[in-house]
């Protein structure tokens, strides 16, 4: 913060947090507390009606006690009156086992546990992986076929595929597992994340990963965004031109998609690659490829530097990595940005 003042005192405000990072509204709220530091200190002191410490205590050891553990607040705060006693409210009593950790629904309900939000970063091909299944119509209604798609995040190359009849786990581990030794994959290379359907949480799955040395991350229930990139990719093939309605049968459907993934793989510039193929990135081709094209660019400034107001053209850059879910940014006061 005191960076981004003192630029802002020569550049200005804007200017500062442009170059520094910073949220203006951040560097607001740290000039505030610079002008008037006695806000930010409180008191801490209870409401005048509030039970002491030694209150609190005592009921909580009346509610703990034998003879009231197992019974609602409601029912001791009753038996306490009718034998001459008031230590505080029903709500109070609430508010004091809740507190505690002392305060659960009584009923056999099924709980969610809180999902944490995946954050996965790829620095290189074949750090993380993305998969999924979708369903293309057959021939007739109510009949699908079930793609699997196995895609490298940080180069969007699809490293495996597979069209079958049905979901099943068994076919999900045979395709993973022909896909790995296909890329070659070590021990505590690679990531798998996927969403939290049948195929994707199954035991065998999970098994064949663990004996691989592969760590496996999920979405969190009925959020698409955790899964980003195979989303993505499935949008892709079903907006191309020449996907059908329905495919006649499994063959028809094989052989459009060995098609498209041939397609996608090595002849489609992928908006998210800065116009690069997925093989491209995937296999190491990245930087003779920029090379070409900034000498192409090159050449045309200087035959028609007019052309080019700003600067000489040059390429786009592909990112050096890829996140699902990247951090929120923590400014230099330590505040999420």
């Amino acid at each position: 913060m005191q960076a981004a003042e003192e630029l802002s005192a020569v550049s200005g405000t804007l200017s500062a947090c442009c170059a520094l990072g910073v949220v203006r509204s951040t560097l607001y709220r740290h000039r505030g507390r610079l002008r008037h530091p006695a806000i930010r200190v409180r008191p801490e002191r209870g409401h005048s009606r509030a039970l002491g410490f030694e209150e609190q205590q005592a009921v909580l050891t009346e509610l703990r006690s034998e003879r009231f553990v197992d019974q609602a607040p409601a029912a001791v705060y009753a038996r306490l009156l009718d034998e001459g006693r008031y230590l505080c409210s029903e709500r109070t009593m609430y508010r004091l086992l809740s507190g505690a950790g002392e305060l659960r629904e009584r009923r056999d309900q099924l709980r969610h546990p809180a999902y944490a939000k995946p954050e996965l970063l790829a620095r290189g091909p074949n750090e993380l992986w993305s998969w999924d299944i979708t369903k293309l119509l057959g021939p007739t209604k109510w009949t699908y076929f079930y793609l699997y798609v196995l895609l490298d995040v940080f180069s969007r190359y699809v490293v495996g595929w597979m069209l079958a009849h049905r979901e099943s786990a068994t076919l999900a581990k045979k395709l993973i597992e022909a896909s790995l030794k296909k890329q070659s994959i070590g021990r505590g290379q690679l990531t798998v994340h996927a969403d939290r359907g049948t195929s994707m949480t199954s035991k065998p799955v999970a098994l064949m990963l663990a004996d691989l040395g592969v760590t496996k991350t999920h979405s969190r229930p009925q959020v698409s965004n955790d899964n980003p990139f195979s989303e993505a990719q499935f949008k892709t093939m079903k907006y191309r031109p020449e996907f059908p309605d329905r495919f006649g049968c499994i063959e028809d459907g094989r052989a459009f998609c060995g098609g498209f993934f041939d397609w996608y793989n090595n002849d489609h510039y992928h908006s998210g690659l800065a116009l690069l193929t997925p093989a491209t990135v995937h296999y190491g081709q990245t930087a003779a490829v920029l090379a070409q094209r900034r000498e192409i660019l090159a050449a045309a400034y200087v035959q028609h530097p007019e052309r080019f107001v700003r600067r000489a053209p040059r390429p786009a850059e592909p990112p050096v990595a890829v996140w699902i879910n990247p951090p929120k940014p923590i400014d230099a006061s330590g505040e999420l940005q």
